[in-house]
């Protein structure tokens, strides 16, 4: 874009790679599944010669990240995870919502091995709580969700209604003014961006800016909270997306 103050530069957006292509084409395909052919078109679409987007195929099958079968590369069962937390993120599945907070309390007071409060921490932001002080974590029950091992077996978990204003409550956990003012320019870079290289690079960034959307109840939002039209911009971009490439892998 010619104007410097907006698009992926304002954004800090890095540029597209030959990884972040397969990976951002895998997460958003159902099945996540490809064959090779295919990924090379999908690079050549962004200016990425074949040879570079086959040695990074094979550096992600090294690494863990695809595994290969009959010239077709999936996303292994971590990224397939992530998926799930991506679809997830854009079709939230929410409940009526009373006033009562979901509240989990680290349920030991010896020192675990920082591999389990990495974990601990990762599984609580994919919950979408907040933590109120070290080992108190909580949010509106809003969300219809299943809980993994790793929180049920580290945490008691209870329910209850804040003494003080929840709306308020709710600011104190979360920057809220600060995700919607991200929203914000993430929507407009994509309206403005005149390439389909920056798009794709905006789009995946407003996906990543989705999975942490705190999904709270309206009561407690600003008003005009943009996670909504995200979500729409967003599919949007990605049925025109997915048009574009069944036109250009048909050829």
């Amino acid at each position: 874009m010619n104007d410097d103050t907006s698009g992926t530069a304002a954004l800090a957006l890095r540029p597209l790679t030959a990884r972040s292509i397969v990976l951002s084409t895998l997460l958003g395909h159902h099945p996540p599944r490809l064959p090779a052919r295919a990924l090379v078109r999908v690079g050549e679409l962004f200016g990425i010669a074949e040879g570079t987007v086959r040695v990074a195929l094979s550096r992600m099958v090294a690494a863990g990240d695809l595994r290969q079968s009959a010239g077709s590369y999936a996303l292994t069962s971590r990224l397939l995870a992530r998926q799930t937390r991506q679809d997830e993120s854009r079709s939230p599945r929410t409940r009526p919502w009373g006033g009562e907070w979901e509240i989990a309390v680290v349920a030991t007071s010896e020192r675990r091995p920082a591999t389990e409060r990495t974990a601990l921490r990762q599984a609580m932001a994919a919950l979408r709580l907040a933590e109120l002080r070290e080992g108190s974590w909580l949010r509106p029950a809003n969300l219809d969700r299943s809980r993994p091992a790793v929180v049920t077996e580290q945490c008691t978990w209870f329910t209850g209604t804040p003494d003080d204003d929840p709306a308020a409550l709710a600011g104190r956990l979360w920057a809220l003014d600060g995700w919607a003012a991200r929203a914000r320019d993430l929507m407009a870079a994509l309206h403005g961006a005149d390439t389909l290289a920056d798009r794709f690079t905006i789009a995946a960034a407003a996906l990543r800016h989705l999975l942490s959307d705190p999904l709270l109840p309206a009561e407690l939002l600003p008003r005009d909270w943009p996670g909504g039209q995200l979500r729409l911009e967003y599919a949007a971009f990605e049925a025109e997306l997915r048009d574009l490439l069944r036109q250009y892998l048909a050829d």
